[in-house]
This record gives structure tokens, C-alpha cells and sequence, in this order.
């Protein structure tokens, strides 16, 4: 059963030392789909076992998708998981190479089309030196974890995108510890993007994106503007002082706009989006909000893309999954399929005094839209 809540929140800015920060908290419509376990899939759980941080991949048929995450907080071994059906079921553990058990870092997954246009899924694992695994068999048999480059850094990569030239970005960030082979003195937060001509197989050294003089900027998920001039890029912040910021690129990724802090609606951990068939913006992220009845729940947020550009609320937030532990959850996939389902994976403390484990919620825009219709 879906309920739909509202927050009460301040409309207007607060004056924080000399700059006006946008509202902390939000007034748009919430959904709550956390007590429908009917849209509810276990991906992986194991008894005692920490289980988290996925990233998700679907295939060029439409509806296979790929999950890969650590047995570990953020590290440890590789589990890779197959679904034929978009999510409704997940196959037992797959065979993968022996070194991905040395990863150090939450893997990520992505799928590159080259400019002769052969397709290859990318596995990448971070830390010093960034590695990175290679598909071309839609996942069935990879190469091992090698480096991509003499520079390291946290959370590799974030995202990656598509650009019009044929070459593809990938983003990353690091604080001076892990991008290059002896941490530096100075702790600040630093975005970096690198770029490959060749479908992944290679990677550029790395330059910044972003960074900010007082705010952390982290985890970037990059989102392309619907005609596809423009590149936003969403950010963590990790101070705890800020909502989340967006900076824009007008020349694919060459250059980036100021970073500015987002409405409240948006503020969250590793910012992952999609468009929905009907063009609107679907983001899933762990709830930072500072004044949110879901903080530190998995969400997601819906509205298009100029709420971003304009700094906008958005139309409504749902509640995916309700977290018993902390900020513990919601470094999410996101996948659509073919017939518009949205099928969105994350791991937390779903039951109370358990190891988190991976669960898989399906969803429609329809669906919630009809809720609220007749609410």
C-alpha cells in the first residue's frame, strides 16, 4: 500500500556566513513504496555477512541486467549477479576472475559502445591505481583487474558517459590520499574526470572537474540535458555543512560551470539518474537531507531535468526502502527497461539488527502518478 507523506519545510533561503543557502529541507509530495514487498527482490543476502554498495549494468537487449558489489563495507571481494527477466529474479553468484578478489574499493559497472561500434562492459575498482576488468561477451567471461594508470582515487568511477565525439568521460574523486602512489600532505576534495578514445580500453591521466573551497565535493553522477547540449553533474557533499551541488558543462566535459548547492529535494550520496520514457528525470541517492522524514533512507527523487538548471524542487521524492542503521544504504543501480519499468538496486539495514544485504525495487512513473491522482 502506498502512503504519501508531506514535509513541512521552510521555503526560503537561510543566510549562512554571508552567501544564502537554499531551503534545508523540501515541500514536495513524498511516496512511501518501503512496505510494498511486492515490488521487493533480494539480490543477494547472506547471514552475517556485509553486503553493499552495487552498481548495476543493463544490456543491449533491454532487460538483462548486471549487478556487481563487495562482500565488505566499500571492499572485498567481487560478486557478480545476472538477471534475464529485468530484475524479477537473479541467478546464483557467477564465476569471475580470481584477482577480484583483491578489490579494495566499491566496484562500479558500465557498458561502452566504440566508434566501430563494438560493445564492451567495463568493471572498475579504486584506490591506488584505479583498476579496471573487461567484458566482451555481455559478462560472461572478463579479463583480470589491471591498472589504468599510474593515479588512484575514490569511488572509480562514479559515472561515465557517452560523449558526441565518440570518446567517453569517466569521473572520480579523491582527497589526496589515493591519486598518486604517495598520499599528499594536503586533505581537500578534489573531482577528477579522464577520457578514452578507444571504448574504455585506455584512459587518460586524470584532470580536475571540480572542487570548492570549503564544501567536499564528491562521488559525481553525470546527467546529459534532454536535447543533449549539456552535461550536469551532480555532487555528494561530505562536510555535512551543504545540500548537495550541480556545475554544468556547455562543451562536453571540457569545461564546468561553478558548482552551486542544490534544493534540498536533491541532497543525498552518490546521485545515480535516468530518464523515464515520458522524458522526466528519475535520481536515485541515499537521503543527506538535513530536514527529510526519510534521512538516511534509500530514495528517489522525479522531475526533469531544468529543475536542476533552475535549482527547482522537483515534482515529488519517493521512498524506496526504509534504512535501520545510520546513513548505511543507498549507493544505487538504475536501469530501464525496455517496457518503461524502472528497476532500481541498493543495499542497507533493511531488517533491524542485521548485516545489510541487496535488494532490487520495480517501479513505473504511471504507478506513482495514479497514487497520487487519487490520493
Amino acid at each position: 500500500m502506498l502512503r504519501r507523506h508531506f514535509l513541512q519545510a521552510a521555503s526560503i533561503g537561510l543566510v549562512t556566513g554571508g552567501r544564502v543557502a537554499p531551503p534545508r529541507g523540501y515541500s514536495i509530495p513524498l511516496i512511501d513504496l518501503s512496505a510494498d514487498r511486492e515490488r521487493q527482490v533480494v539480490v543477494d543476502r547472506q547471514p552475517g555477512q556485509y553486503l553493499g554498495h552495487p552498481s548495476t549494468v543493463r544490456l543491449g537487449d533491454g532487460i538483462s541486467i548486471l549487478c556487481v558489489y563487495p562482500e565488505g563495507h566499500g571492499k572485498g571481494p567481487i560478486v557478480l549477479k545476472r538477471s534475464a527477466d529485468g530484475g524479477k529474479t537473479w541467478s546464483e553468484r557467477q564465476p569471475v576472475p580470481e584477482n577480484w578478489s583483491t578489490s579494495l574499493e566499491t566496484p562500479t559497472i558500465y557498458r561502452t559502445v566504440d566508434r566501430a561500434g563494438r560493445e564492451r562492459l567495463l568493471l572498475f575498482s579504486g584506490l591506488y591505481p584505479i583498476r579496471m576488468s573487461v567484458s566482451e561477451d555481455d559478462g560472461r567471461t572478463w579479463t583480470p583487474l589491471e591498472p589504468i594508470g599510474a593515479f588512484g582515487g575514490i569511488v572509480a568511477m562514479s559515472d561515465l558517459i557517452a560523449l558526441k565525439s565518440g570518446d567517453h568521460m569517466a569521473v572520480f574523486h579523491d582527497d589526496g590520499r589515493f591519486i598518486e602512489s604517495k598520499p599528499r600532505r594536503e586533505r581537500r576534495f578534489v573531482v577528477y574526470k579522464t577520457l578514452s578514445a578507444d571504448g574504455g580500453l585506455t584512459w587518460s591521466p586524470p584532470s580536475v572537474l571540480a572542487q570548492h573551497a570549503s564544501a567536499h565535493l564528491c562521488e559525481p553522477g553525470l546527467i546529459r540535458s534532454p536535447e543533449g547540449n549539456q552535461i550536469a553533474a551532480l555532487l555528494r557533499e561530505n562536510s555535512r555543512k551543504f545540500n548537495s551541488f550541480v556545475c554544468f558543462s556547455e562543451d562536453e566535459g571540457v569545461s564546468w560551470s561553478e558548482p552551486r548547492e542544490l534544493p534540498g529535494a536533491l541532497t543525498g550520496d552518490r546521485h545515480v539518474g535516468k530518464y523515464a520514457p515520458d522524458g522526466r528525470l528519475v535520481i536515485c541517492f541515499r537521503d543527506t537531507t538535513h530536514q527529510s522524514p526519510t534521512r538516511g533512507d534509500w530514495v528517489a527523487w522525479v522531475g526533469r531535468y531544468e529543475d536542476l538548471v533552475r535549482g527547482s524542487e522537483g515534482q515529488y521524492r519517493v521512498r524506496l526502502m526504509k534504512n535501520h542503521k545510520g546513513l548505511d544504504c543507498g549507493y544505487s543501480g538504475l536501469e530501464v527497461l525496455s517496457d518503461g519499468t524502472l528497476v532500481a538496486t541498493s543495499y542497507g539495514h533493511w531488517t533491524p539488527d542485521e548485516q545489510p544485504y541487496v535488494v532490487s525495487v520495480r517501479f513505473t512513473l504511471e504507478e506513482l502518478d495514479r497514487h497520487r491522482k487519487h490520493r
